[in-house]
């Protein structure tokens, strides 16, 4: 009995000495992430509503005359310049028009000069006591009429120049095509549209909110438009409040004006205006750092050795363009990766 302690105290002596001979494990070398720390900061609050992107400019052209469109120069995304030719229509039958009334002018003209002639004759003549004062009337009556009927010929005249030059369709202003109503062989007659175009440095967002909101966002004054479908955030150039309420929804309809460096934006896009109404302090994580799987939004949060931890949090409303508003899940203080798809792979390892 005595011998078989021995031994079994010998093999645990040497059990002891084998783990003690044994390297400690490997822990691999932390990457280092990018990191921000989260903060407590002085933000704005704000009231959104859900908007449409429209044109403050934006015009549909239409034929003033009679014609076949022989040429159309602009297709839709085609940028115009002022005063281009956007469309042609056959001018033949306006020029044929103007022709006609030159040479009634002209007829008129001459007419003009006979009773002129007679006129001065029959002022002589009666002078000389050889007509009546009836036929000197009568002359000047006729002199008078042929006045009348060649400013009445200039003025049709004028008026077949003007209608001929409206087989020239010219751009408004600067814009780009939006729409094209019509195509080269089809017949244009007056009032039916040719082509549609906006001014892209000249948009706006529209929004209807309710009339309890008005008085704040009027006292503030300040407003931003996200693009959801683009990531963009841009600040309003300014804020005008129709004078007029709907009476079935009670909202009014309130239009922010945008830069006119806005890009990649077009009249129908939907949109989101954010009314500041307000201050608050509220504790941020850089949006950069808040990622989203499925129905869990989460962030990783480096501990003290600098690795990475899953973490799940609820965000706010509030924010800013770097920083969201945390509601739960995160500290003042704690630092957060900004680089969510390398932290996951260093965690991972």
């Amino acid at each position: 009995m005595k011998t078989i302690r021995i031994t079994a105290a010998f093999f645990m002596l040497n059990l002891i000495a084998a783990c003690g001979n044994e390297s400690a494990p490997v822990v691999p070398a932390v990457t280092q992430l990018p990191a921000a720390v989260v903060e407590s900061r002085e933000v704005d609050l704000d009231y959104s509503a859900e908007a449409v992107v429209e044109a403050v400019r934006q015009s549909t052209v239409a034929a003033q005359i009679a014609g076949r469109v022989v040429e159309l120069r602009f297709d839709v995304g085609d940028a115009v310049k002022k005063s281009e030719v956007i469309v042609r229509i056959d001018e033949r039958a306006a020029t044929q028009a103007v022709a006609a009334s030159a040479a009634q002018v002209q007829e008129a003209q001459a007419s003009l000069a006979n009773a002129r002639a007679q006129f001065e004759r029959s002022k002589q003549l009666a002078a000389q006591k050889f007509i009546s004062a009836a036929g000197l009337e009568k002359a000047e009556a006729e002199y008078k009429a042929a006045q009348a009927r060649v400013s009445s010929l200039i003025a049709g005249a004028g008026q077949a120049s003007t209608e001929r030059s409206f087989a020239t369709i010219v751009a408004p202003y600067s814009g780009v095509v939006s729409a094209r109503h019509v195509e080269v062989g089809e017949m244009a007659t007056p009032g039916k549209p040719l082509m549609t175009g906006f001014d892209p440095s000249s948009l706006r967002v529209v929004a209807n909110l309710p009339q309890a909101q008005l008085a704040t966002i009027q006292a503030v004054g300040k407003a931003w438009v996200e693009i959801p479908a683009m990531g963009k955030r841009i600040e309003a150039k300014q804020i005008t409040v129709v004078p007029s309420a709907d009476p079935r929804t009670h909202t009014t309809r309130v239009r922010l004006e945008l830069p006119a460096d806005v890009s990649g934006i077009y009249p129908g896009v939907f949109a989101r205006a954010h009314f500041s109404t307000g201050r608050a302090t509220r504790l941020l994580v850089p949006r950069a750092a808040v990622f989203q799987r499925s129905e869990v939004t989460a962030v990783y949060v480096l501990d003290e050795q600098g690795q990475p931890r899953l973490r799940q949090v609820r965000l706010g409303a509030a924010g800013d363009a770097n920083g969201v508003e945390v509601l739960s899940g995160l500290k003042p203080g704690e630092r957060v990766a900004l680089e969510p798809v390398k932290a996951g792979i260093a965690q991972a390892r």
